[in-house]
């Protein structure tokens, strides 16, 4: 099969802890992408959010959303291939919908958002590779619990498991575009670079077309 013209947008998705930056971080030195993370230290609202998320919910998912969108226009904008840790879909389709159903945001400011991102959407072009990293609590818990930032502390665990539903929910019908499951109970491409090598064959193929 011919190569595809140069991919301009990789994306990776996945729950708090299932691996994203460590990810985008090593298919960003192997295919000399541009990586983009998310900007935790900076972010304004996050720290107020976790000690009272009620007040705070609404104000974090519109700085998401604004953060996320001004990184698709630079990606759409630039020459060199994107690869984006977290993407504008989970914001909408998970975390929100999560924190209205957990009484944390009202139904009013939820509807407003969600409003909000389905006009953004229609501006943006979909990755064109989405990658989902699949994990269990269990696996996601290990992980958050080994990296040790202080405002996860208290992230409880029916939480992560309801994002968990939410996510398989969103990936499940997802339509936008090629995508990609890596089921990371079982691939450890953090510290096994065989692992790392199945998943680097994956995304070959999607791309390029090589098998």
């Amino acid at each position: 099969m011919a190569k595809i013209k140069k991919p301009k947008h990789i994306a990776v998705a996945g729950n708090i802890g299932a691996g994203k930056t460590t990810l985008t971080e090593l298919l960003s030195k192997q295919y000399k992408w541009i990586p983009q993370f998310e900007d935790v230290d900076h972010n304004p609202y996050l720290f107020d959010f976790y000690e009272d998320m009620p007040r705070w919910s609404f104000n974090l998912q519109i700085y998401f959303l604004n953060s996320r969108l001004t990184q698709l226009l630079e990606i759409h904008r630039g020459t060199e291939t994107v690869i984006q840790d977290r993407t504008i879909y989970e914001d909408a389709n998970i975390f929100a919908p999560n924190l209205h159903e957990m009484g944390l945001m009202s139904k009013r400011d939820f509807d407003n958002y969600y409003e909000f991102f389905n006009t953004l959407k229609q501006m943006v072009k979909p990755p064109d590779l989405m990658i989902y990293l699949k994990a269990s609590v269990p696996t996601l818990v290990g992980q958050i619990q080994k990296r040790g930032r202080e405002y996860e502390e208290n992230i409880r665990l029916d939480y992560l498991k309801r994002l968990n539903e939410y996510y398989n929910k969103w990936v499940d019908t997802y339509k936008e575009g090629s995508l990609l499951i890596i089921n990371v109970d079982e691939n450890k491409f953090a510290e096994n670079e065989e692992h790392l090598g199945e998943i680097i064959q994956k995304i070959d193929s999607q791309l390029y077309g090589l098998f």
